[in-house]
């Protein structure tokens, strides 16, 4: 059985649900590695539509393991939410098992990251305002509370204390915000405690033995490549590690128990909240696309930025990544273009070139150099394999992997399993 890693590869919201829930019919542990609830997976099976934002999308699968490790950061109100809901859809949540060194996110995280946020005016960063920075804020800063402590009482109160003094005196004397009250904090979370308790285990250990023993692991980043707190477009960036080496710092699993990398993208490009985006439409295109490809946050419901595809940013990200081979997704929603074009250069100050920049500002600068391509017109939501596809979606496909340097191993053409062409089986073997 293989180790494989599932990493979006521009700004998230590239249908990577879809491709774990495609591999994890097939394997015995699903892992989630990074973020919290600020990162949304859909997926369809049987008709049926399912949102995620932390447990592991696996779970759908009854033979899986899902595995929430210690590089998540674990609202237990969100995650008690989504457990309920999973039970009343009939779906074993029993087999859930979370890290005891994932960090807990309190209501002072979420007041805090909208407090801020606020705060920044015009130079916003396009939060989901879950709290997800200061929770990992706190992480960084060695003053976060572990989910070992959480599930204790006496270890939950004494800290919660503690800590809310100090966050108190930034909510009040800083932002001018209300103050929080610990008691009531205590008494809604420690019922969150009891019910998630059960779960709470070592999952790095249970990780590895499983490694040793041969099983199938399908490691679930959440939000993308770009967004990395190192490697994406900082500051507009999430605050975890979304590349692929962040399944190893994010589970414990060594990078040489890694097989293989699956970057997923899609046929175009998206982005929610601020920060620069070449490639970004601002017309009729632009809006066509949001409109076919339903580009609205799972999380938000904010309508996404739309795009051409930037073969630059990919061919970054897809060496940043290791990526062993590309899932592309949503070449569907490109079926009524006459034209499509993708992003070969970035003209920046007069110089045509083919790096993408480590600097924001730099990148905002970027002018996209554009190869068009004839569009395919007709309805490929129904095809199952690659020779039945249109010449033009073909020759698409093959202009995208050849500029991107990375071979493409499943073409997804709607939201269904079934919906899927397999171009490489080797790359989706557990």
């Amino acid at each position: 059985m293989a180790n494989v890693v599932v990493v979006g590869l521009l700004w998230g919201d590239e249908a990577k649900g879809k491709i774990v829930d495609y591999l994890a019919q097939d394997a015995d542990y699903v892992v989630r590695y990074n973020g919290g609830n600020n990162a949304g997976h859909t997926v369809v099976v049987d008709d049926q539509v399912y949102k995620f934002h932390t447990v592991p999308v696996g779970i759908l699968n009854g033979g899986v393991s899902p595995i929430i490790a210690d590089g998540v950061v674990l609202d237990p109100q969100v995650f008690a939410g989504e457990i309920a809901e999973l039970k009343e859809r009939g779906v074993d949540t029993g087999r859930i098992k979370v890290s005891a060194n994932a960090h807990v996110l309190l209501p002072y995280h979420r007041l805090l990251d909208s407090l801020e946020e606020s705060s920044k005016g015009d130079k916003k960063i396009g939060t989901t305002g879950r709290g997800i920075g200061p929770c990992y804020a706190d992480k960084i800063s060695r003053t976060g509370i572990r989910m070992s402590e959480f599930i204790d009482p006496e270890v939950f109160r004494k800290r919660l204390n503690d800590i809310l003094k100090r966050k108190n005196a930034i909510i009040t004397q800083v932002y001018g915000g209300d103050p929080l009250d610990a008691d009531a904090i205590y008494e809604e979370y420690k019922a969150y405690a009891e019910m998630i308790a059960p779960c709470v285990t070592n999952t790095a250990r249970l990780l590895f033995d499983a490694s040793q023993a041969c099983a199938g692991i399908v490691f679930e980043g959440a939000h993308a490549s770009l967004l990395d707190i190192d490697h994406g477009t900082y500051p507009y960036v999430t605050s975890s590690h979304c590349v692929a080496g962040g399944a190893c710092i994010g589970t414990g699993v060594g990078p040489t128990m890694i097989d293989r990398v699956i970057g997923v993208v899609k046929a175009y490009a998206t982005r929610v909240g601020e920060g620069p985006f070449p490639t970004e439409l601002n017309d009729e295109t632009g809006d066509l696309i949001r409109k076919c490809g339903n580009e609205y946050g799972t999380t938000t419901g904010r309508p996404r930025r739309c795009g051409w595809f930037d073969s630059v940013a990919v061919k970054f990200t897809a060496a940043v990544n290791g990526t062993s081979a590309i899932a592309l997704t949503l070449l569907d929603v490109l079926d009524q273009m006459d034209t499509l074009k993708i992003c070969t250069h970035y003209e920046i100050d007069g110089k045509r070139v083919r790096e993408f920049p480590s600097d924001v500002e730099v990148l905002a600068k970027a002018v996209p150099v554009y190869e068009e391509l004839p569009g395919w017109k007709q309805d490929i939501s129904g095809i199952s394999t690659f020779d039945a596809l249109p010449a033009n979606a073909k020759r698409y496909l093959a202009r995208i992997a050849e500029l991107v340097e990375t071979p493409i191993c499943v073409v997804s053409v709607g939201r269904k399993r079934e919906q899927t062409i397999i171009l490489d089986p080797e790359m989706l073997e557990m």
